[in-house]
């Protein structure tokens, strides 16, 4: 039976948020784990896909001293690959669990640790999804990264479905610059009515499969990631 070690929890209005570390015996590797309430909402066991999102994202993006927003940090896998890109001059993260933000600046987690003292980072606590609703960002940003639902048809809250609308799509480009571009992380396989969404919003959209060895079940599993583009 596994071993949960407990190193953090916090009440939030969605319930209680806890991070939890474990030795995992397959993967002979620690592993940090983030349930909020019921719902598991990250674990380090595998990361290609957090991380394929923002070089997905980056590679669609032109020119240089990109402006790049995440929305939702996690465990900071998304936000520490676009630092890697020489090009991002500037990271906005937002994340409406305080508690998320804290362990980012307690340095708690190694794979990502340096993400929250980079001179390139910001970490906002905000609800995303209300920042894009309401159109609150100050100016607009060059690449719009989004991981926080497990998937278009699969919210944490319901509150998030305007998001996957046409009008939601819309709003998020209004958020990017001329030519920028966005990208969704999913953990469902392409959704071909969510791309006909985006592409009402976007000049271009389309949905890469990422696939990645999975040591648990002696084969792969997948992901998806969207990307349009507002040319």
């Amino acid at each position: 039976m596994a071993r949960f070690e407990e190193l953090d929890w916090a009440e939030t209005p969605w319930g209680l948020v806890v991070l939890r570390r474990r030795f995992d015996l397959v993967t002979q590797r620690d592993v940090h784990e983030v349930k909020l309430g019921d719902d598991y909402l990250m674990s380090s066991q595998f990361t290609v896909s957090e991380r394929a999102l923002a070089e997905l994202g980056l590679r669609a993006a032109r020119g240089t001293s990109l402006r790049v927003m995440v929305g939702g940090l996690g465990l900071g896998y998304t936000a520490f690959e676009a630092l890697r890109d020489d090009r991002v001059a500037e990271l906005v993260v937002v994340d409406a669990l305080d508690a998320v933000i804290r362990w980012h600046r307690d340095e708690l987690f190694d794979d990502t640790r340096g993400l929250a003292s980079d001179p390139r980072t910001t970490l906002v606590r905000d609800d995303f999804f209300d920042l894009v609703r309401t159109g609150r960002l100050e100016r607009p940003v060059d690449v719009l990264l989004v991981d926080i639902d497990h998937a278009p048809d699969w919210l944490l809250r319901t509150d998030h479905g305007d998001f996957y609308t046409v009008e939601g799509q819309r709003a998020a480009a209004r958020m990017l610059v001329d030519d920028g571009v966005f990208g969704l992380w999913s953990d469902e396989p392409p959704d071909e009515a969510f791309v006909d969404v985006m592409r009402q919003a976007f000049a271009t959209a389309e949905a890469h499969v990422v696939t990645f060895d999975n040591p648990l079940t002696g084969g792969t599993s997948t992901a998806t990631i969207y990307v349009g583009t507002r040319a």
